[in-house]
């Protein structure tokens, strides 16, 4: 199977199924010196791990990363030596018993008919490689390529709607993510829990977008025609598992817009630089980051695995219904939030050394 890497000189390599023995991932370009442990990693894989509370997966797993390559301590502490950085994450709480029933059924909404198609051989257990538990060395990569930007690059995302519930555009607060048990972009909650908490008490799921904002590139990352940074960004967001739309700045609202209010007009600031009156945008254009915040929205669609009986067939040609068993998340939307952040990192990483590389 290709297509296993992403990213020019920052590249990452992940490998691993939901059901294996272990997960994980080789950074590769990384550049070196820069100080780095397991605990700089950890605290980003602990927001994205399953049975953080009941909106969530029960799948127990610690998910503790190891570095086992790319970092050496010379007396100051371990720093990155320029070499390939390889994680490890042991999986320890998956339940294969659960999916034998589906072993020769193909799920409606999953990847399982097209993975058979393509390649003659599927892994039911969890879904295999298609699952999202491969998102976990995504997060792992992206505190890697945090370390890369600095501190002065930050990167927030937060839900900003649940089914039909949506935030308002001044209602996104992404100082409220950490607060609730939703990673949503909000301190008032209470709505959305007992509207999430029916959905999976009825077996069922629903759909969400997540919002991320970022701020402190500067000016000039990305390229003009097939580097273009929102390209990238776009590209990395939906490969991230049940993405299914991607819009930045205004996006499809730009469609309603007339181009004196879609174009975000200019003066100069207080320091006599560039300064944008607004930001339709979402901080790129051209390709080419503007120095304004990069804002982008990921909608994803409800988890597949419902215990609603569904229409489908067999391998073997037999028409039946399907009702998945096992531990799913009721809003994949919830964990997919610091999933988004860590490929904004990685998008973001690599187009900063890809700027350094050429202009120097």
């Amino acid at each position: 199977m290709s297509h296993n890497s992403f990213g020019h000189l920052f590249r990452v390599t992940t490998w691993g199924e939901s059901h294996g023995p272990a997960i994980g991932c080789v950074v590769d370009g990384c550049p070196p010196g820069i100080a780095l442990t397991e605990a700089d990693i950890q605290p980003w894989l602990d927001r994205r791990k399953p049975g953080g509370s009941k909106f969530v997966t029960q799948r127990g797993e610690a998910d503790q990363v190891r570095i086992l390559s790319g970092t050496f301590d010379d007396g100051a502490g371990p720093v990155t030596t320029g070499t390939p950085i390889s994680l490890l994450i042991e999986n320890t709480d998956a339940r294969s018993k659960d999916y034998g029933e589906i072993a020769r059924t193909y799920r409606p909404g999953h990847a399982d008919y097209v993975y058979q198609a393509k390649y003659g051989v599927r892994d039911h257990r969890g879904g295999g490689r298609s699952s999202a538990r491969e998102t976990a060395m995504r997060v792992a990569a992206g505190a890697i390529a945090r370390k890369v930007l600095g501190d002065s690059v930050i990167i927030r995302a937060g839900l900003v709607q649940i089914g039909p519930r949506r935030l308002a555009d001044d209602q996104v607060d992404f100082g409220a993510v950490a607060t609730n048990p939703l990673n949503a972009a909000t301190a008032n909650t209470s709505g959305w829990e007992t509207y999430l908490d029916a959905v999976r008490k009825a077996g069922s799921s629903i759909g969400a977008v997540v919002a991320v904002e970022v701020t402190g590139v500067p000016v000039g990352w990305g390229a003009p025609v097939y580097g273009k940074l929102d390209a990238d960004l776009a590209a990395a967001m939906m490969s991230i598992n049940a993405a299914k739309g991607v819009e930045i700045g205004a996006g499809f609202g730009s469609a309603e817009l007339s181009g004196e209010d879609n174009a975000d007009e200019m003066r100069l600031g207080p320091d006599g630089q560039p300064m944008f009156m607004s930001n339709k945008a979402g901080g790129i254009l051209g390709g080419i980051s503007t120095g304004q915040p990069i804002t982008a929205r990921v909608a994803f669609k409800p988890t597949s695995s419902i215990l609603t009986p569904r229409q489908s067939i067999t391998r073997d040609g037999i028409e039946t219904e399907v009702r998945t068993k096992g531990r799913h998340d009721p809003c994949v939307g919830i964990r997919a939030v610091p999933v988004v952040e860590a490929m904004a990192a990685c998008v973001l990483a690599d187009a900063m050394l890809r700027h350094r590389g050429q202009v120097g």
